[in-house]
């Protein structure tokens, strides 16, 4: 189970905000590294409808939930406290980052990582939503194998519906792309969805049909109706950015139309120094396995950096105020040649009050 937080604030090394596949990942590679974690999730996960995580190594159909509960649980292991909670404010402070939760209290971390997913936007015709994760799909990796065969319609969405409707082609000879008065095909994607034998139906659909949850097909606007047994959809898919101007990053359209995204720098890097990324959010198209390898590696980056940090601190430390060095500075000066064999207790006086001055002085620096 999620671990709470106890106290009015803590502080940790990193806050993950975000529960999935990236944020859980970053956590387990952290807690390796010997880091105090808290993960921050919402419990709404993308992929929740969905009846199996598909192209994951060693995980396939392994249903969505029960995948998050064996990271979570593997976080954990490794002493990351993981909170139910939405974050709902951020911003820099002396410590690092603070963090707000919905239920008043607040986190530092000397790190942030945003893991936040992505919402998808679907077109708003009855049935479509109901049917999300079941009969109507988006993915023909996370989904194709599992409708082949079948009768597929592809509902046009954008410029890359008839992209999809080919992709969806390799998994079935019946695919019907219905463009939706939304999809005008160029030359050249009317010769390839022939060549393909990809029927093309013109006008609007006016609702997603079922029968006891189960897709039965589309009625287009004039009240024809489709028999489909799934149905492909392009979402908008929308970077969960709520956090992401108050750290100073900005949500970006991404290159293909696609939705939007924070942009990732090398290895889950931002533009914002101790903000990083990984998964959905920075990466609209990863799937599952991609957006934990993404999280991995941010982690490992987070680490690399916050130990770079603390080596600075430990430079720092050992020409402080108290080093040798400075030290040696205050024997020479004060005493000479006489430093190795005082003689004079006037001079060890002046000593010590020298030694005070440059010692104060070196406070003031380190400070």
């Amino acid at each position: 189970m999620p671990r709470t937080i106890d106290t009015p604030s803590a502080r940790y090394d990193v806050v993950v905000i975000g529960g999935g596949a990236a944020g859980l990942s970053a956590a387990v590679t952290l807690g390796r590294a010997l880091r105090r974690v808290l993960v921050i999730d919402a419990g709404t996960p993308r992929n929740a409808p969905a009846d199996g995580v598909h192209g994951y190594l060693s995980r396939e159909g392994m249903n969505p939930l029960a995948l998050l509960a064996a990271g979570r649980a593997e976080a954990e292991a490794y002493g990351t406290a993981v909170v139910t909670a939405e974050a709902v404010g951020a911003r820099r402070v002396a410590e690092g980052f603070e963090v707000e939760l919905d239920h008043g209290r607040t986190v530092t971390g000397r790190r942030v990582l945003l893991a936040t997913g992505l919402q998808d936007g679907l077109p708003d015709i009855p049935g479509l939503r109901e049917q999300w994760g079941s009969g109507v799909v988006h993915c023909p990796y996370c989904h194709g194998y599992e409708i082949r065969g079948q009768n597929i319609g592809i509902l046009a969405t954008g410029a890359l519906s008839a992209h999809q409707a080919l992709l969806f082609r390799q998994w079935s000879e019946n695919i019907t792309l219905f463009l939706n008065d939304t999809l005008i095909p160029s030359d050249e994607e009317w010769e390839k969805l022939a060549a393909r034998s990809v029927r093309v139906v013109d006008g609007a659909v006016a609702s997603v049909d079922s029968i006891d949850g189960g897709l039965t097909g589309v009625t287009l606007a004039d009240g024809t109706g489709f028999d489909l047994q799934a149905l492909a959809v392009g979402s908008r898919m929308n970077a969960r950015g709520g956090l992401a101007e108050e750290l100073g990053l900005e949500l970006r359209d991404h290159p293909t139309g696609m939705g939007t995204f924070l942009e990732p720098g090398p290895m889950g890097t931002t533009a914002v120094p101790g903000v990083y990324v990984a998964g959905n959010v920075s990466n609209v198209s990863a799937q599952v396995i991609v957006a934990a390898a993404e999280g991995m590696t941010a982690g490992a980056m987070i680490n690399a950096h916050l130990i770079e940090e603390e080596t600075a601190w430990a430079v720092e430390g050992r020409s402080g105020p108290f080093s040798a060095a400075v030290e040696a500075e205050v024997s020479a000066g004060v005493l000479g040649d006489r430093r190795h064999g005082l003689d004079d207790g006037a001079v060890i006086s002046a000593a010590a009050g020298a030694t005070t001055q440059s010692l104060d002085e070196g406070v003031r620096r380190a400070g």
